[in-house]
């Protein structure tokens, strides 16, 4: 079941735009187990779909589901402040559901 949808907005295979693909992967992962979907963007090569997104800067995030959409411009390395800004849950939450 797929509660939350992001999709991320990256400038090439740079280190900045790997850096945000593992940040987002490794906060879904650790938050979300099991209940994400990630699709990434290269903004080189669909400039359309940035276009449409009105996307001003890569690396950005854009939490699709669930609504309202959120974004976060940046390689998301401040783990913390990423998660809180997206609406992701506590990993402490996330932990006491995993416990019979």
């Amino acid at each position: 079941m797929t509660d939350f949808a992001f999709r991320l907005y990256v400038a090439g295979r740079t280190a900045r735009s790997e850096a945000a693909v593992a940040n987002l992967r490794f906060l879904c992962e650790s938050r979300l187990p099991n209940r994400h979907a990630i699709e990434v963007i290269d903004a080189l090569e669909r400039p359309d779909l940035t276009e449409q997104a009105r996307i001003l800067a890569t690396p950005t995030v854009v939490r699709l589901e669930p609504l309202p959409q959120l974004r976060v411009i940046g390689d998301l390395s401040d783990h913390g402040r990423a998660a809180a800004v997206l609406g992701l849950p506590d990993r402490e939450d996330v932990l006491s559901e995993r416990r019979p």
